[in-house]
């Protein structure tokens, strides 16, 4: 439970196979998420919010991203989130990224500056009153701005099972590679009725968190939208679980499948 709102980073990693024409999302788009722990017991809410923003004069996306631990868990262990990204309209990659979360005590607030000309990121560490600059990748992407990437470049007619795709990702003050499986089409339950969904399988690190790379287990819908549906984590003690619990403003039509 450690790492609750990574979550947030994980609905966003879905792959992407070529750029299709049509955006999959808007301005005013709104998602909420429930999570439970060990599947019975609550464990807070996440929610994803897109904005209009400016950065240096350029009109971005900005997007909000807020977790927090509720009920029971609260008690013990208190989670309270905040991640923020500024990404261009056309290109989708972030000139600004703001981390700032409260995890059992746990605390770090960071702002990093993205140039995407020079291949830099300028990271200043609020808490610690430091800054730094750390080279990247081209065309990098932040943990927030790959979930708006990737669902602009998802074509369900070509993908097939057993592709892969590999993200270039900055995160806190280091260059990460992302790797993501597409396991198949699935129809899950949800809140909303019955929903034909992709189904996904994310490589992450083994270690404090997770049980092994292949801990994970992410659904997205199958149409124009590609929501985060659900996703299932098996940590390194017992597992977590989010499933998206509502919604408002998107920009396609979203319905569930037939019985």
């Amino acid at each position: 439970m450690k790492k609750t709102l990574l979550i947030l980073f994980i609905l966003g990693v879905m792959p992407t196979a070529i750029a299709q024409e049509e955006s999959a999302f808007g301005v005013g788009e709104w998602f909420k998420f429930k999570m439970s722990y060990s599947n019975w017991l609550k464990a807070g809410n996440a929610t994803l919010t897109v904005k209009e923003g400016e950065v240096k004069g350029k009109d971005v996306y900005h997007v909000v991203g807020k977790g927090w631990t509720t009920g029971m868990i609260k008690w013990f262990f208190a989670v309270e989130d905040r991640y923020e990204s500024y990404f261009d309209k056309e290109s989708l990659v972030p000139y600004k990224f703001v981390r700032d979360i409260d995890e059992g005590g746990h605390t770090k607030d960071l702002v990093i500056d993205f140039d995407q000309v020079k291949n830099k990121a300028y990271i200043h560490d609020k808490k610690k009153d430091t800054k730094k600059v750390i080279e990247t990748k081209p065309n990098v992407q932040d943990m927030v701005s790959t979930f708006y990437y990737l669902r602009n470049n998802l074509d369900t007619k070509t993908i097939k099972i057993g592709h892969e795709v590999h993200v270039d990702m900055f995160f806190d003050d280091e260059n990460y590679g992302f790797k993501l499986r597409y396991l198949g089409e699935e129809t899950i339950s949800t809140d909303f009725g019955p929903v034909r969904a992709l189904k996904f399988r994310p490589y992450v690190m083994a270690g404090r968190v997770f049980k092994e790379e292949e801990s994970l287990t992410l659904w997205v819908s199958k149409d124009k939208n590609k929501i985060p549906l659900r996703i299932q984590a098996d940590l390194a003690v017992g597992s977590l679980r989010a499933d998206l619990e509502d919604f408002s403003g998107l920009k396609h039509p979203f319905k569930t499948s037939k019985k």
